[in-house]
């Protein structure tokens, strides 16, 4: 895949095996993960409970691709709706897609054409989360779009994260059928919301008739219902992937009670076959094995308490070791999840995020870590804690980071 060339050093490391939060390139190296496939693998590589399913599904009970529902996409469904409050979910086999089907949804029953996103947004690959706020302000398509099947100021709005004054400018033209967005942004640098921030951003989007999705598929570090539970969210979609069937693809979204009667309430939408809604794939009975298991024995409620206490144990040494060496640097923490950004103050928006980076510095201190047994997000400067992270590895890390800036500031 493309993105795997985006390595520090100037090719990717190849991989051998993987086990818990450790895994072993071709050359025998035993590397502490901490990208944990950039929270594909937040479950940790090959997790018991979820192997366990997956054989059984496979090799016992076949029938992994029949169309046909399974007793555990009951269960899935019922999960999500505890941990998110959505009443209503529908399965996908990534969170691309998941937003894709989310957008036709609000398109469908709004009756508007544009979609709302973050500068320096991350949804996967939708088509209408690549644009940009410009030097000069205005709105711009995203640098290296490849083959945009049509120009995205035509499909889409941008706001900047934690500004309120800018969103309603852009709700205020009454075109928008929904705010996509992470409540958290994430793939620029962790930006966290200002106090006021989302409860404006939901009382807006009430007020201009545009519905709210919660893109969550990144920002579940922050907890077993990702941000949306730990900080009393209410959107009307929310969507998800990745981290929730251990490694194996899958994705869902889900609807609010409301949101569902009023796509009910269209009996034109072909929901079944052919409409632009679902995928032969989606929803199949292994990707829903795996996403039980991984829900009910891994990535649970008990799971995330204690990964969240080691993150923050984690996030306290990355801190010390900055300010130890004096620089001038800022650190941000999402539960599970935390990054450092060269810059302090921490970033407010995706803006000042993408100012604050630094591609020759990022990728000496990627080398520099791998060299020393710790693996990085290659993208950026993210660590994420897996259920089976332990304290040792988080010691390791802080070894290992100590000594990557005192190398650095002795160059």
């Amino acid at each position: 895949m493309t993105w795997m060339n985006k390595s520090a050093g100037g090719f990717p490391l190849y991989l051998s095996k993987a086990r818990g939060a450790h895994v072993e390139d071709i050359d025998g190296h035993d590397l502490i993960d901490f990208c944990l496939g950039d929270t594909g693998a937040m479950a940790g590589h090959s997790p018991a409970a979820t192997v366990e399913a997956v054989q059984r599904r496979f090799a016992e009970l076949g029938g992994a691709t029949a169309m046909m529902p399974s007793e555990d996409a009951a269960w899935v469904g019922t999960e999500l709706a505890r941990r998110f409050g959505l009443p209503y979910w529908s399965f996908a086999l990534t969170a691309t897609d998941a937003n894709r089907w989310a957008i036709r949804l609000a398109r469908a029953v709004t009756g508007r054409p544009k979609i709302l996103v973050n500068n320096y947004c991350y949804h996967g690959s939708v088509d209408e989360s690549l644009i940009m706020i410009g030097p000069d302000g205005e709105r711009m398509a995203r640098s290296g779009n490849v083959g945009p099947p049509s120009d995205v100021l035509l499909t889409s709005r941008v706001a900047e994260y934690n500004d309120l004054e800018g969103l309603e400018r852009e709700l205020a033209h009454g075109d928008v059928a929904a705010v996509l967005m992470e409540p958290a942004l994430t793939n620029i640098g962790i930006v966290l919301p200002e106090d006021g921030y989302l409860e404006g951003v939901r009382d807006l989007t009430r007020q201009y008739g545009t519905l709210l999705i919660n893109d969550e598929t990144h920002t579940i570090s922050a907890g077993p219902g990702g941000c949306t539970r730990a900080w009393g969210l209410h959107p009307d979609l929310l969507t998800i992937g990745k981290a929730i069937a251990g490694g194996i693809p899958t994705a869902a979204y889900g609807l609010s009670d409301e949101l569902a009667q009023r796509v009910s309430s269209h009996p034109d939408l072909d929901l079944i076959d052919v409409g632009g809604i679902g995928g032969t794939l989606a929803g199949n009975a292994l990707s829903v094995a795996a996403t039980r298991a991984t829900l009910e024995h891994v990535l649970t409620d008990e799971a995330f308490a204690a990964m969240i206490a080691l993150a923050d144990r984690l996030a306290d040494g990355i801190q010390a070791a900055i300010e130890g060496h004096q620089l001038p640097w800022s650190l941000s923490r999402l539960g599970a999840r935390s990054e450092y950004r060269f810059t302090s103050p921490a970033p407010r928006n995706g803006g000042e995020s993408n100012a604050a980076g630094d591609t020759e510095l990022e990728d000496y201190l990627h080398v520099a870590l791998v060299n020393r047994g710790v693996l990085l997000t290659p993208f950026h400067n993210m660590s994420l804690i897996c259920p089976a992270t332990s304290q040792a590895d988080v010691e390791r890390h802080h070894e290992a980071f100590d000594a990557c800036l005192s190398e650095l500031l002795s160059a």
